[in-house]
This record gives structure tokens, sequence and C-alpha cells, in this order.
């Protein structure tokens, strides 16, 4: 049977709690994930995850990474979850092959554990976690262009049977978040819900010259991301799925659920 690439998926993380509180999110990316086990050739996991930021590229070597608790000052169950996965080495030697080979020199790190980023929203994707997973950094002062080429560089894995996955977040202002202390299912802050509709607007018209620029031309582009290291992911997503690209798919919306008033949790699909 032949299949088509495996599509690249975007899926905001949110709060460490979404791993205990998974809301509207959690089910959404399971049923993601049984669709993807469903087609019978999804074999291993690239993740990128803004909670493994460098001043280079790095790719995670590790055999049997561990589960990281890298936050603090939540409940003591959520520092029991574990994320079991193995590692893919033999992968991660060829995902830095296709970097070298894309004018993109990155370094291994054989000790990296995943970090929250990753596993959190894997728990829910792919509970079983058995199949390998590998973790890719995300290299710091870089912007959307670089990010796009950074995933068209490892586009062909789509073809092997490896998911590419980018972590982040659709909005990400924390200092709002932790100073109003709203609970999960309060009203979505409008500005949230603007920025995040006009992502997906300028996602389906395939507009790339005002997406790069988002900065300048989104609005709310800095309440949103006072910081933008949740939001680049996203470009990785797009370089690896060919978005803009004459013939590219629409973008699938597989969740739009926004948490805590100021984390707008989607999820897209792109074929």
């Amino acid at each position: 049977m032949t299949h088509s690439p495996l599509p690249v998926l975007f899926v905001s993380h949110g709060s460490p709690m979404f791993a205990l509180d998974p809301g509207q999110t959690g089910p959404a990316l399971q049923r993601m994930g049984a669709r993807l086990r469903e087609r019978g050739d999804l074999r291993a996991v690239l993740v990128l995850s803004p909670h493994w930021m460098s001043r280079g590229i790095e790719v995670m070597t590790t055999p049997q990474p561990a589960t990281w608790h890298d936050f603090g000052g939540f409940p003591e169950p959520l520092y029991r979850l574990q994320y079991p996965a193995p590692g893919a080495p033999e992968l991660a030697q060829q995902v830095l092959e296709l970097l070298q080979a894309a004018g993109l020199p990155a370094q291994a790190d054989p000790e990296r554990p995943f970090d929250h980023g990753a596993w959190v929203p894997l728990r829910f994707l792919l509970p079983a976690a058995d199949l390998p997973v590998l973790q890719l950094s995300l290299p710091a002062q870089k912007g959307p262009r670089e990010l796009y080429a950074l995933g068209q560089a490892l586009a062909g894995l789509r073809e092997q049977g490896v998911l590419i996955l980018a972590t982040g977040s659709m909005t990400h202002n924390l200092r709002e978040f932790m100073g109003g202390r709203p609970e999960q299912d309060a009203p979505a802050a409008p500005y949230v819900q603007e920025f995040a509709r006009w992502v997906e607007a300028r996602l389906l018209a395939q507009d790339s010259e005002q997406l790069f620029d988002y900065r300048r031309q989104a609005p709310h582009a800095v309440r949103a991301h006072p910081t933008d290291e949740h939001y680049l992911p996203l470009y990785f997503a797009l370089g690896a799925a060919g978005w803009g690209q004459p013939g590219a798919a629409e973008p699938e919306y597989f969740n739009r659920e926004v948490m805590y008033s100021y984390l707008a949790m989607d999820a897209i699909a792109f074929h």
C-alpha cells in the first residue's frame, strides 16, 4: 500500500498542567494520534520544542531519554508522570547529515532528556510511548525564515515514516496568565482570539508575505508573544510541510481551544 507523506503537526502545549487537565485539547490530540497510527507507516517522531533553545542547532542522540520535569511549583502528581519512549540514535545521525547537506551544521547531544514541550503533548498524541522519539533544538536568535528553512531541510523524513511535530503555543503571555490565575475554562481574552484567527486566515490563504512579517502585521502580536520562542516552531512546521509552495494543501485545524483565558491551544495538521 502506498502512503502519502505523513502530515506535519503544530501543537500548542500550553501550561504543564495540561498533562493533568486535558480540557478539549487532550482528546483532540488523542484522535489525531489514532488517525496517524491507523496509517500503518508511522515509525518515529521528531520534535522541535521551545523548551530546548541553543546557540546553534543540536540533535538529541540519547538512546533512552529521561522524562524531564523542567518546571516548578506545580502539584506533586505532575512530577510522577513519565513518557518512557526510546530515543532514535540512528535517525538522529540521519538528521545531522541532512542538516549538514543543507548548510545547517548541527551538533549531537547524547544526554538530552525529553522536556515538557515534547512529552506533555506526546502523552496524549501517542500514549503508548512505544515509538522512537528524538528532539531538535530551537536555535536562538533565529526568525521565521530561518525556522522555515530548518523545516525544509528535514521535509523528506515525512516519506520515511517520521512524524515531524512542532510544539509551542499559539499565544503565550505568561505575565497575564500568571497574574490573573484564571480558571482553565475562563472565557478567552479578545486579543487572544483576534491574534489566533488572524494567523489561521493567513495560513488558509497561503499568505507567506504577511505571516513571515507577523510581528508587524498581526493584531496584538507583541502582546500575544512578548518573546516569540513559543510561536516560532510554527514556521519549522510550515517549512517541513512545504506550506506556501505551489500545490500545498489547506491546513487542517483540529483544535482551537483557549485555556486559562490567555493560552490559545491551536493544533494544526499540514498534509
